[in-house]
Parts: structure tokens; sequence; C-alpha cells
């Protein structure tokens, strides 16, 4: 890594871009389309819905209608703006590159679009490339599902730079990821002189969350989570109402679907109280097919090439948008980005030795694929 190049990353987790931060993810949008001026890349800016910001398709490679390399990056992150001033400030210790987004994921979406641009500048793909730059994977990717599944089924591959797993693993299966909303409502009363007729609303969702946490089965390897819960109005008052949500991960479609029935299903267990669940499946299950294991195959032996050793990590509990690509039946590699750790935390960091190597991988599959 030169110091210019490493400048230009510096500039990129300065911007900090929550998901809900139309304008900076927006700014990050400006900063990929401005890297991509001195190629031969053809950039589309799809405008962003729902208050959300844009999406960049980038096209490169023969202009044929062979099935596409499909590279997806998303450049909203978690943390909120100001991170970046005083909990988790940019900087340099050794190898590790500190700062809000660097490992998840703006460290893996910088060098690959460097890739890319290489690639597209060479002229050595070997099929038509697209890269998806999206806003919105962080909650759920809402608004570029339905591009990123239809971009899918024109592909023949699809490559994700989400970061690598401990010590640089690839990603080649996640957990299905689902998503619900439970409303408990009750009956209001005063808590000192008429207690007896109110009905707790906080008290029954305490009961339903034990009911949905029992529903964790570790041997199937599905987790219920509840990590929030909203409820009340004052401390003298019986509360109306209580909300909490539901994360939900699955290793299969059959055990999505089943626990989905059973969360949908949930009643209350007095009858003066009203249980009402909506959502369901956010993420279908990233399955490691045949086809992906020969993708996973390929990389590996580019990667030593290289000079490096590319391990498959165990199944992610996390999700990504790779699990709608590998869910359509497209051989899905995940995991291409940046190696390093504490993804979502005020310890996250890249390393920056990852960095070459990896923009070497991505170059060699664009081109060999």
């Amino acid at each position: 890594m030169t110091p210019a190049s490493l400048d230009t990353l510096f500039t990129w987790i300065r911007t900090e871009s929550p998901t809900g931060d139309r304008a900076g993810v927006n700014l990050m949008m400006d900063l990929v389309v401005a890297q991509m001026q001195d190629a031969p890349v053809a950039v589309e800016r799809v405008p962003g819905t729902e208050g959300l910001g844009d999406v960049l398709v980038l096209r490169a490679g023969p202009r044929t209608d062979e099935p596409a390399i499909l590279i997806m990056s998303h450049l909203d992150t978690v943390h909120p703006v100001g991170t970046i001033e005083k909990d988790l400030p940019l900087r340099v210790e050794g190898d590790r590159l500190y700062g809000p987004g660097v490992y998840d994921m703006k460290g893996g979406a910088w060098f690959c679009l460097e890739a890319f641009k290489d690639v597209a500048r060479k002229g050595t793909a070997a099929r038509p490339l697209v890269f998806l730059v999206t806003p919105d994977e962080e909650i759920g990717s809402p608004i570029t599902r339905p591009m990123i599944e239809d971009f899918g089924r024109r592909s023949a591959y699809a490559l994700v730079t989400e970061p690598a797993r401990d010590n640089g693993q690839i990603v080649t299966a996640r957990k299905g990821v689902g998503r619900f909303d439970v409303h408990v409502e009750g009956r209001p009363a005063h808590a000192g002189s008429r207690h007896k007729d109110g009905r707790n609303a906080i008290y029954e969702a305490a009961r339903q969350i034990l009911a949905v946490e029992a529903m964790t089965d570790y041997a199937k390897g599905i987790t219920t989570t509840v990590g929030m819960v909203s409820g009340g109005t004052a401390v003298n008052t019986i509360p109306q109402h209580c909300r909490f949500p539901v994360d939900l991960r699955v290793e299969t479609v059959a055990d999505g679907e089943a626990v989905t029935a059973a969360l949908l299903g949930l009643k209350p267990q007095h009858p003066d109280f009203k249980v009402t669940v909506t959502g369901g499946m956010n993420r279908p299950p990233y399955e490691r097919t045949e086809a992906t294991s020969k993708l996973f195959d390929h990389a590996k032996a580019l990667a030593a090439e290289i000079g490096f050793d590319l391990v498959s990590a165990p199944r992610a509990g996390g999700g990504s948008d790779g699990n709608f690509t590998a869910a359509l039946g497209i051989p899905t590699l995940d995991g291409l980005g940046i190696d390093g750790d504490g993804a979502h935390t005020l310890q996250e960091y890249g390393l920056i030795s990852s960095i070459a190597p990896r923009q070497k991988l991505m170059m060699r599959l664009l081109e060999t694929l």
C-alpha cells in the first residue's frame, strides 16, 4: 500500500455514512463516481427511495449477452455520525487501521473497486462485469433487494466484498435472517388506586419473551433473540402497551418457515391481552452448493498463485446481500473484503497487510471466471 492509496481510504473512513444519513451515504457514492472517472466504466446512478441513499451500477468488460460477474458492496455503516470524532478515531497502530466502517466494509469495497477499475482499464475481463454499490445493506436491503435479485438472475457468479472472517477466511455459507415485531396490548390503570383493574402489558410481554427465547435450538443452528423492549408511560401507571423486536437466525429454509409460523402464531396467555406479531424472513439461508464449492476451489487456487492460503469459514451467523444471490442458485463467494475484526463495535479495525493480496485475488477472479 502506498501512502497515496491510504490517504484515499482515509477519506472514505472520514466520510461517515450511517444508513439513515442519506447525505453521508451519497457523499460516499460521489467518491465512488470520482474514483471511476479515469476508467472505461459506465456509471448509472439510481436515486434512492424511502429516505435512503442512491445506488450505483457500474459496468465494465466485454459488451456481450454472456452472463456477468456480479460484484456487490454496501457503503452504509452502523456507526452514528460523530463516532470518528470521539469514540472510534481514525488511526493506524502497526498493521491495524481503526475507524468506523473500515472493516464492515469500506476497506473491502474500496480495494475491490480498485481491482474492478484496473481490470476495466486493462480490458482483461473474460465476461461482462457489473458492480452494484448499495446504501441499505445494514438494515436488510429493503430498496435494493429487487435489484440484487434481478442482476443475480442474469449473472454467472456473485462476489461479495463483506469483510473476511478470522484470519482472512472466506464465506461460503450464511444463516438466514428473520425480523419480527411483537406488540402486546393490555389495560391501563392507576398503579395505586386501580391496580386490580389493570392488565400489565410488560408482564405479558415478559411471558412472550420467554416463549420466544425458548425457540432457540443450538443443535439445529436456530437462534431467537429479543434485544430491545419498550413499554409503559409512567412508573405509577399499569402499562397498556409493550413492544419488542425479535431477531431470528436459521440454517435451512424449512427451519425458517417453521419458526416463522411459531412466531406469527404467538398467543396471549390471558384473554385480557392482545398479541400482534408482524414480520418474516428478511434474508434466505445461504447454503453452500456444489457450484459454490467449485468457485471457492478456483479462488483458493488463485490465492495460492498469489502467495497465500484461502480458507473457507464455518457457516457465518450474520446475513449479507450474498444470501439473496445464493438463494437463487448463483455460485456466490462472500467475505472477499478486508481482514480485521470488530464489526459494529468501537474497536473496529482492518489489517492493512491484507489489502494488496486480496485486491490481487479480486482482480484474478474478474479475469478468470
